[in-house]
């Protein structure tokens, strides 16, 4: 037995599988950190709620009006991930289609040795570094993550001030909807590092 979430996409009641909702609202959260700043925001959002409920409609089974990651993972794929993009001065919104680059899973498997350096929010447990310097240096995100333990000990707490400002330096990693969803602590961290970054952005 699974447990059914209620929620409300541009207005309308869908219902989904608890897994599939954690899904959604991950990526949910992830696209508005990324709009942040863009007075389209709220269109682009409801927007963005209508495809996904038009996508997973037409992919459930005749008699199911529950949406599971069968109907979720799919519709996000096709939509893929929103990225904010400068166009005649301003700023708008694109579905830049499915990454070509994956983000590492929380196993912290690298795809390649040479991959750019980037936070990666899933499977993470703060932010994302080491989950991007495992990725990046083709090593387990393990050894990472015991190395920054000691680090921070060594250091007297030190690296907390250096591991804040690699968050609002490194840039973040498309989130994959093929991957499990966000944590509660890492979508925080990011959508706060992306209004900091506007802020700071719109201060020069």
């Amino acid at each position: 037995m699974k447990r059914v979430i209620t929620a409300s996409l541009n207005r309308n009641a869908f219902q989904f599988e608890e897994d599939a909702y954690a899904r959604l609202e991950g990526w949910l959260a992830d696209a508005s950190a990324r709009l942040i700043g863009d007075p389209d925001r709220a269109e682009i959002l409801a927007d963005l709620e209508q495809s996904v409920a038009d996508k997973c409609s037409r992919r459930l089974p005749t008699g199911r009006t529950v949406i599971t990651l069968d109907e979720l993972v799919p519709a996000l794929q096709e939509i893929g991930h929103v990225e904010a993009t400068e166009t005649t001065g301003a700023a708008a919104a694109v579905a830049a289609g499915a990454s070509a680059e994956r983000s590492t899973t929380a196993g912290g498997s690298p795809p390649s040795a040479s991959a750019a350096l980037q936070q990666v929010s899933q499977g993470a447990w703060i932010s994302g570094i080491c989950l991007g310097l495992a990725r990046s240096a083709a090593i387990d995100v393990t050894w990472i993550r015991v190395l920054a333990i000691v680090l921070l000990f060594v250091t007297g707490g030190g690296l907390a001030l250096i591991y804040a400002v690699l968050m609002l330096v490194i840039p973040f990693a498309p989130i994959d909807p093929a991957q499990p969803p966000m944590g509660a602590v890492p979508a925080k961290c990011r959508e706060a590092v992306s209004l900091i970054r506007e802020k700071l952005t719109a201060g020069r």
